[in-house]
């Protein structure tokens, strides 16, 4: 072995193992109250940040509702205990509107506002003035690219993907979204932290989808492809999926959970950057809902109706 590559193993060997005690979530919707939630219960220093009182309050609220359910699942026989372990996780999460704020102490910072990319890189271009150089940034993007965030920053070593799935406190996968120059290091503190809040972290490259939603957005657009050309049913393709492949919802039932207008928005991403890809290629019926406000469970109606 060189005397380099002898010096680079010590000095790495010397070097301070990054670590995540503190963070700010900037966006406290379902995912990023889940996100606080997990982190807050695990011991870890919380600011969660957005736009008004009002929001952060409801967050809150949602939070502390998720815990009560927590607690009388895992402390049914001790509920003093439990009361303890609801009191401590809410004394871990402050609340701030003002994202410069948010970040000044942060280890981690992590992104879960709206799925628009100038959104994203004017929010990520604001917190690299303010946050500490050692601060690593992640976007909780499902479909973004986490270079062309990144691009925004002048951190990219320190610039990943961490993406959570919904409901964030029972869902145990974390994609942990390695960009061409996120560092080691970096890498290897989230890998980590994703496992201390209880997750079960795998690693992707920076490809549409990473691995969940290159997946399962296709499969979904699929099974709409077949019931569009009238090879099946919508109910039967669901059955099919539920009883022939153990699935516990059809395609058709997921894709009014997501939301019709989040797929859309993905596909038509996904499509922008490789148009000539037919798993990107869009779906007129999935258009045509969208547009006359059929987004799924959260308008009353998708693919299918909800009282």
């Amino acid at each position: 072995m060189s005397l380099s590559a002898l010096t680079y193993i010590a000095r790495r060997g010397m070097a301070t193992k990054l670590t995540v005690k503190s963070l700010a979530i900037i966006g406290s919707g379902q995912m990023g109250a889940g996100i606080a939630q997990v982190a807050a219960a695990t011991g870890h220093k919380v600011v969660l940040c957005d736009t008004a009182g009002d929001i952060l309050e409801k967050a809150q609220a949602g939070i502390h509702k998720s815990l009560q359910r927590v607690v009388k699942k895992k402390y049914a026989d001790d509920p003093e205990k439990g009361q303890e372990f609801i009191t401590n996780t809410m004394a871990n999460i402050e609340t701030t509107t003002e994202p410069a704020k948010a970040v000044v102490t942060a280890d981690l910072v992590v992104e879960a506002i709206v799925e628009n990319l100038a959104v994203k890189q004017d929010l990520f271009r604001t917190l690299d003035k303010f946050a500490p150089a050692k601060t690593i940034f992640a976007s909780n993007t499902s479909s973004l690219p986490i270079t062309a965030i990144a691009d925004s920053t002048k951190r990219q070593d320190k610039f990943a993907g961490l993406h959570f799935f919904n409901p964030v406190p029972i869902m145990k996968l974390v994609e942990v979204v390695r960009a061409p120059g996120t560092s080691q290091e970096v890498y290897e503190c989230l890998m980590d932290f994703s496992k201390a809040i209880g997750k079960h972290p795998v690693t992707c490259k920076d490809t549409p989808g990473f691995l969940v939603n290159r997946l399962l957005v296709p499969y979904m657009l699929e099974s709409v492809r077949l019931y569009e050309r009238g090879d099946g049913s919508k109910e039967d393709i669901d059955v099919a999926m539920k009883l022939g492949a153990g699935y516990p919802m059809g395609p058709f039932e997921l894709l009014d959970y997501v939301g019709l207008d989040t797929c859309k928005f993905i596909i038509d991403g996904w499509h922008e950057l490789e148009p000539e890809n037919p798993l990107f290629e869009p779906s007129q019926l999935l258009n045509e809902l969208v547009a006359a406000g059929k987004h799924g469970k959260k308008t009353g109606e998708g693919f299918y109706k909800y009282n």
